[in-house]
């Protein structure tokens, strides 16, 4: 499931996303106390968080809040508007900046590091945001601090506006293809009722009967897989840091470091 973020109202959007939200509109009663943009946008995030993307909806988080759905117009226009600030939100949670520390010091591979362990482990609390296509920004301030947190992070690298721009393009993207694939992984068992091991279990038993001969067409291959690698449980998070340091020193080889 892709969602296309900005599909709402631009300058609504725009508006609420940098803050300037304007005045609620207001019925006879005026709008009941307790509710705001903020509650909005955090219970659609909680939403998103305990039963997925396709569970969000403006009835889903009026309910959670105790509210209808028509209460939550008079804050927030529609459900567009609403995932655009979801995912700014979302975003918020990286830091504005790299805490005094190890990366401070160790030049721009280590800050770039410290920048894409934390936007991982932001997608993985919240997997559903990798269902928001890039094709299209939100253009939130959280969003947009994050892509100059990276820049911050490369500036000392003295890379050249067309190969930092590939850069910036491949760290990002393999951040969230690998967050992607982590967050599929953990959500397999559930979504089917088997679990990694019996799935491979099966699968490997039965290839080995159709393909007795599979060490000798893929040795290579099955090298790898015999060659053992991160302890049970910490694959997905080996793979991701060896994957970044292997796409940093593509990055370093262009600095002439």
């Amino acid at each position: 499931m892709t969602v296309y973020a900005g599909q709402g109202d631009a300058h609504r959007s725009l508006a609420l996303l940098w803050g300037h939200p304007g005045e609620p509109r207001t019925g006879r009663s005026g709008p009941k106390p307790g509710l705001s943009v903020d509650a909005i946008v955090s219970a659609g995030i909680a939403v998103a968080d305990a039963e997925g993307m396709a569970a969000l909806s403006m009835r889903a988080v009026g309910e959670r809040l105790g509210r209808t759905a028509m209460a939550l117009y008079t804050y927030v226009p529609g459900k567009a508007e609403l995932l655009d600030l979801m995912h700014d939100r979302v975003l918020a949670e990286l830091p504005a900046q790299l805490p005094p520390g190890p990366a401070q010091f160790d030049g721009w591979r280590a800050a770039v590091t410290a920048w894409a362990e934390e936007l991982y482990a932001c997608y993985l609390r919240h997997p559903w945001v990798l269902q928001v296509s890039q094709a299209r920004p939100v253009l939130g301030p959280a969003e947009l601090a994050a892509m100059e947190h990276l820049l911050t992070a490369l500036q000392p690298a003295g890379l050249p506006p067309g190969r930092l721009r590939g850069a910036v393009a491949a760290l990002w993207q393999f951040v969230r293809g690998t967050a992607a694939t982590t967050a599929d992984t953990r959500g397999a068992a559930a979504a089917t009722g088997i679990t990694d091991e019996e799935w491979w279990t099966t699968r490997s038993a039965r290839l080995a009967e159709l393909a007795p001969d599979f060490p000798q067409r893929f040795p290579l291959l099955t090298a790898l897989q015999s060659a053992g690698g991160a302890a049970p449980g910490d694959e997905d998070r080996d793979a991701f840091r060896t994957g970044l340091a292997v796409l940093l020193d593509g990055v370093a080889a262009g600095t002439g470091a």
